[in-house]
């Protein structure tokens, strides 16, 4: 009898185990979307305080009074509604992410919760898998997304940088400008000199 016992409490001991592994599971998953959304929210934050600020640059452009002493005024207004159409589109992908990142947000919690009805009455025992799925889905989906955001934030920042570069060399004086190349790097520099031993020269 004894044994009996010990071997229903194992039994038991193995099943309880069991059920808090699998409640766990989802819980690395809320916490790994909730970074995700913590992350998306502030660049999110981030990038509409950039449309503002180009909005207050383009109002400060058209109603300038002297638009004839802007150095490269149509190329200025040209950018800056260019990089107003970027972030504007950044927004819009960050904000459908967020929304993604929110759903499988929810469906990681309704899993863990699935779980827990699962074990207690004993039944539809397959139901956490889908719902799992769905939420993998969706935070798949929303890291797509953040993937297409971060390159359209790389192609924001080259086209202001390359027209810094070509506002610099438009100003700057005629000496200094030649030293440079069409992308801002002195010409026929290559780096500073790496050493191949570990103490240098």
């Amino acid at each position: 009898m004894a044994a009996d016992a010990l071997v229903s409490n194992s039994s038991n001991l193995s099943s309880v185990i069991e059920f808090l592994t699998a409640m766990i599971t989802p819980a690395l998953l809320i916490s790994a979307t909730g970074s995700m959304v913590l992350s998306t929210s502030t660049r999110l934050g981030r990038v509409v305080d950039r449309v503002r600020a180009l909005e207050v640059r383009l109002g400060e452009m058209i109603y300038a009074p002297e638009k004839d002493q802007i150095p490269l005024y149509e190329r200025r207004v040209e950018v800056i509604v260019d990089l107003l159409d970027l972030v504007t589109s950044r927004s819009r992908i960050l904000q459908r992410a967020l929304g993604a990142f929110y759903y499988g947000l929810m469906f990681f919690v309704l899993t863990s919760v699935s779980i827990a009805l699962v074990g207690l009455l004993n039944i539809y025992k397959w139901a956490p898998i889908p719902i799992g799925v769905v939420g993998i889905m969706f935070l798949f989906y929303g890291s797509i997304l953040m993937l297409q955001e971060t390159r359209m934030a790389t192609a924001t920042i080259n086209e202001e940088m390359d027209f810094t570069w070509e506002l610099a060399r438009k100003v700057a004086p005629q000496d200094v400008a030649s030293k440079y190349n069409a992308k801002g790097r002195i010409k026929g520099y290559r780096g500073p000199k790496v050493s191949n031993t570990l103490g240098g020269d």
